[in-house]
């Protein structure tokens, strides 16, 4: 049974920091490319950061910079480390996992992913 567990969320002010956390399971881990996704309220569900079976990396515009994306294979963790956090950075943020029949499409896109887990609020104030 495939499970992504996250982690990590809170409330901070603008400017600060939070890391998040996935634990995975029932997959082989290492063989997937991994995504994080926020959705604030009223707006589409959005690509953030991906990092790929190889470990290749992708950003959204917006968090680039500020964010970083990393897994651990030993530990089937996926982590997002976010820095200087805007209120605009507000939202539930989701990790998602995508088997290798996307590979070559798009990183941040949220219909080629299989895999979801039931997110984690951040709250970002001014």
């Amino acid at each position: 049974q495939v499970q992504l567990v996250e982690s990590g969320g809170g409330s901070v002010q603008a400017g600060g920091s939070l890391r998040l956390s996935c634990a995975a399971s029932g997959f082989t881990y290492s063989d997937y490319g991994m995504g994080w996704f926020r959705q604030a309220p009223g707006r589409e569900r959005e690509g953030v950061a991906a990092i790929d079976s190889d470990g290749s990396t992708n950003f959204d515009h917006s968090v680039k910079g500020r964010f970083t994306i990393s897994r651990d294979n030993a530990e089937n963790t996926l982590y997002l480390q976010m820095n200087s956090l805007k209120p605009e950075d507000t939202a539930m943020y989701y990790c998602a996992a995508r088997n290798r029949r996307w590979v070559g499409y798009n990183t941040l896109d949220k219909d080629t992913y299989n895999y979801w887990g039931q997110g984690t609020q951040v709250t970002v104030s001014s």
